[in-house]
């Protein structure tokens, strides 16, 4: 690993990070809500740290960047945005110490949307608004931010992109990388500004709109009421957001093709078909449990139920409803959706449908090969044979996404929390989901978990958005030997 240009990298970052304060800065200024001091330090530390490394390593002739070189970026790169992310709110004492702190601003950047603040409505504008920003730049990735508008570090650029979106197959939309990193940006802000509109129209304030399109776009789940989306008590917003959920969930390839005059796209991309599939029976089957026995009307209970699958299962995390109100049936089916995620190439989190897919193939394949022991056969994605490495890959995936979530539950009921607070707890954090039930339920938070716990799940959070081996393979004795 060359430790000078992982440095320099992370400097930049660093700084970018800092010149972002800006605008809850400018927000915290107009509304004059006391906290314009405390992001000015912020930025001003956090702009100072980011020139510091970077001066320190100005003299690096390294161009080229080697794998090992972008997993150490990236994974510096999160870890470093959490700590400095936490500075707005230490300064402004938005919460209680230097651990909440943390996991508010990583919960942010990982696009988990667990937070440990009682009174989000008592939170001034500007923290509400770098709440919302965090989960936007951690949506996309910050790294690949980074890749399209600085191109004039002269790096390498594709080891960074395959450590920061490390699905199964890395899907370049342009020649080069840079190309492609800016515009998985330019469609995301797109959809987002579309969003936006779309809400005010529905009679929702500028900031409120605002904020909730940069929650949904990278399927955060920040809300600035403390109720989430179920404070508008609002039909029409509820299906602008599932709708907007679900086109976060679904590959940005793909909303690249479609604006590029593919309409059919989505109906003929295999992974999109099973995971539109997944979604409508998940719906249909909360319906009508939660009809007649939680809501009279038909009508409603769509509604909630469209909006908590789609939230779950994109790992949004927004709340319209109490679902742990709701029949064991419908608390089960979210639970499984806190697991299958939504598709690759999306913002969302868990183990993402194209994995699902080709492990249900592989399944299938070792049965067939039982019947008929000389037949030849591959599992196909698509029309296309998957090589045996990404099958591999995916299998090793699932291992330690499963091991993960047993070890650090077992940890959580050690630290006195109850079965399905555990459990649910670790859930929603690896699948940077957020809500989850018990303990952490739809109505309540993570304020009540004990400090050691809190960092098991900052753990999970990065482990989860970065799909743990970008982060796991630092840990192996191997990375470090030259």
């Amino acid at each position: 690993m060359n430790f000078q240009i992982v440095m320099r990298f992370t400097g930049i970052l660093i700084f970018f990070l800092g010149l972002s304060m800006g605008a809850p800065l400018a927000v915290s200024f107009l509304f004059g809500d006391n906290c314009t001091q405390s992001f000015l330090l912020a930025m001003a530390i956090t702009c100072f740290l980011g020139i510091i490394l970077f001066a320190f390593t100005k003299n690096q002739k390294e161009k080229q960047l080697s794998h090992r070189d972008g997993m150490a970026i990236v994974t510096l790169g999160w870890i470093m945005a959490g700590l400095v992310g936490a500075l707005p709110y230490l300064f402004s004492g938005a919460t209680l110490g230097f651990t909440d702190a943390c996991f508010e601003s990583i919960s942010g950047f990982t696009t988990t949307g667990a937070s440990v603040i009682a009174d989000i409505e008592s939170l001034p504008e500007g923290i509400l608004l770098w709440r919302s920003l965090t989960q936007w730049l951690g949506g996309m990735g910050i790294i690949v931010l980074s890749i399209a508008i600085l191109p004039f570090l002269g790096i390498g650029g594709m080891q960074l992109y395959k450590a920061e979106i490390p699905s199964p197959v890395v899907d370049k939309l342009k020649p080069r990388i840079s190309e492609t990193a800016r515009t998985l940006w330019k469609i995301y802000l797109l959809i987002t500004l579309l969003q936006v509109v779309l809400l005010l129209g529905g009679g929702m304030g500028l900031f409120d709109a605002v904020c909730h399109a940069f929650s949904t776009m990278p399927t955060g789940g920040f809300s600035t009421k403390n109720a989430s989306i179920a404070q508008f008590n609002s039909a029409y917003f509820d299906f602008v957001i599932v709708i907007f959920m679900l086109l976060a969930g679904i590959n940005f390839s793909l909303h690249y093709r479609l604006l590029k005059g593919d309409l059919k796209i989505f109906g003929k991309d295999s992974e999109c078909r099973v995971f539109l599939i997944i979604v409508g029976v998940f719906i249909l089957l909360v319906t009508l449990d939660i009809y007649g026995d939680v809501y009279n009307s038909l009508f409603q209970a769509f509604r909630f139920a469209a909006f908590q699958v789609s939230s779950i299962i994109t790992t949004t995390g927004f709340v319209s409803a109490d679902y742990e109100r709701w029949p064991d049936l419908s608390q089960l089916i979210l639970l499984v959706c806190m697991f299958l995620g939504a598709m690759a190439g999306s913002t969302g989190g868990g183990i993402k449908t194209v994995r699902i897919i080709l492990m249900v193939k592989q399944g299938y394949q070792q049965v067939f090969r039982i019947i008929h022991p000389h037949a030849v056969t591959t599992v196909k994605l698509g029309g296309k044979p998957v090589s045996t490495e990404v099958l591999a890959s995916i299998w090793g995936f699932f291992f330690l996404y499963m091991g993960l979530f047993v070890v650090s539950s077992l940890i959580m009921a050690a630290l006195g929390l109850d079965f399905m607070s555990a459990l649910s707890s670790v859930a929603a954090s690896i699948g940077n989901i957020g809500p989850g039930f018990g303990l952490v339920g739809p109505t309540r938070n993570y304020l009540e978990i004990p400090e050691a716990g809190k960092w098991v799940l900052m753990s999970c959070m990065l482990l989860g958005r970065l799909e743990i081996y970008t982060v796991i393979v630092l840990l192996a004795p191997e990375y470090w030997r030259r």
